[in-house]
C-alpha cells in the first residue's frame, strides 16, 4: 500500500519519529498495510462515513481507512510522540484527518461527528479496550451513534464478546454484546504481524447494533451481571444474594440453583427488569 497512497513505509516513519510502542499505553504496532486494510475491509464500505480511530498510532490503519475511501478520519490518540506522523498523513489527504489528542476513556464520542453516519474502527490498546468497549454499548439512548464496530482485542477478548450461554467464554461481556448487538469474529492476527510482539494471538470482531433490543435499563443489566458472574461457580441463589436471591429469582421463574453461565441474554433481561 505504500506505493498506492504515496507515503513512505512505516517502519521508516517509526524510526524517523523515535516511535517505540509504550507498554504503558498498551501499544503494539502493525507494520503490515496489506494486514491492516484487510482489518479496515471487514468494516464494510467506507464510501461517505466518518471512521472514529483510537489509538492509531503511526497511522498503519489511519492509511488504510483512508486509501478505502473513508469521508473523514477523526483520530483519538493519547501518545504525543505519535501528532508529527500523523500530520504527515493529514498532509497528504487534505481535509480528511483530523487527530484528538486526548484519552479516549474521557472523550464523548457521540459529539465528535453530530449528524454524521460513524464507523468506529480501531486496533484497541489492550489496557482500555474493554472498557470503552462497554462505553459504547451502555449509552442510554438505542440505536447509538454508530453504525458498526469493528475492533481489535486479544483473542481471549474477542471469544468472550461473541460467546453465548453455556459456552466457557460465557460472562458480563458476552450478555452485554448480545443483548444490544450483533458480533462475529472475523480473523486471528498471529503475535508476530505486531512490533513488539504481544505474547497472545490477537482478534477482530465485528459488531452491529441490534434496532429494537430486549427493553431492560442499562445500569441494571450491567449490576445484575457483575455480581452473577462475579461468583459463576456458585449457584444463582448465592451469587445473586446481594440484590435480592432467591425471591428475585422466584419472581423471574428461574431455577435458584442454576449457574450464570446457563442463562440467556433475555433471562438476564427478566432479572434486571425485576431490580
Amino acid at each position: 500500500m505504500a506505493a498506492l497512497d504515496g507515503l513512505p513505509p512505516l517502519r521508516d516513519v517509526i524510526g524517523r519519529h523515535g516511535l517505540d510502542a509504550k507498554k504503558a499505553l498498551g501499544q503494539n504496532f502493525i507494520l503490515d498495510l496489506n494486514l491492516t486494510q484487510k482489518v479496515a475491509r471487514n468494516a464494510g464500505s467506507l464510501e461517505g462515513v466518518t471512521v472514529i480511530e483510537v489509538g492509531p498510532g503511526p497511522g498503519g490503519l489511519t492509511r488504510a481507512i483512508l486509501a478505502l475511501g473513508a469521508k473523514k478520519v477523526i483520530a483519538i490518540e493519547r501518545d504525543p510522540r505519535c501528532l508529527p506522523a500523523l500530520q504527515e498523513i493529514a498532509d497528504h489527504y487534505p481535509g480528511r484527518l483530523e487527530v484528538i489528542e486526548g484519552d479516549a476513556l474521557k472523550t464523548d464520542f457521540a459529539s465528535v461527528a453530530p449528524g454524521e453516519p460513524v464507523k468506529i474502527i480501531a486496533n484497541l490498546p489492550y489496557n482500555v479496550g474493554t472498557q470503552l468497549l462497554v462505553n459504547w454499548l451502555l449509552p442510554g439512548q438505542w440505536p447509538p451513534f454508530w453504525q458498526s464496530l469493528t475492533l481489535m482485542f486479544q483473542k481471549e477478548v474477542g471469544q468472550r464478546i461473541v460467546a453465548r450461554e453455556d459456552d466457557n467464554h460465557y460472562g458480563r461481556l458476552g450478555v452485554l454484546c448480545g443483548w444490544r448487538t450483533e458480533a462475529h469474529m472475523a480473523f486471528d492476527i498471529p503475535p508476530q504481524a505486531f512490533t513488539p510482539p504481544p505474547k497472545v494471538t490477537s482478534t477482530v470482531v465485528h459488531l452491529v447494533p441490534i434496532e429494537k433490543p430486549l427493553p431492560c435499563d442499562p445500569d441494571k443489566l450491567e449490576k445484575v451481571t457483575q455480581v452473577a458472574f462475579g461468583q459463576r461457580r456458585k449457584m444463582l441463589r448465592q451469587s445473586l444474594k446481594p440484590i435480592g436471591g432467591e425471591a428475585l429469582l422466584a419472581r423471574a421463574e428461574i431455577n435458584p440453583q442454576r449457574r450464570a453461565e446457563t442463562l440467556s441474554v433475555e433471562e438476564f433481561c427478566r432479572i434486571a427488569n425485576l431490580l
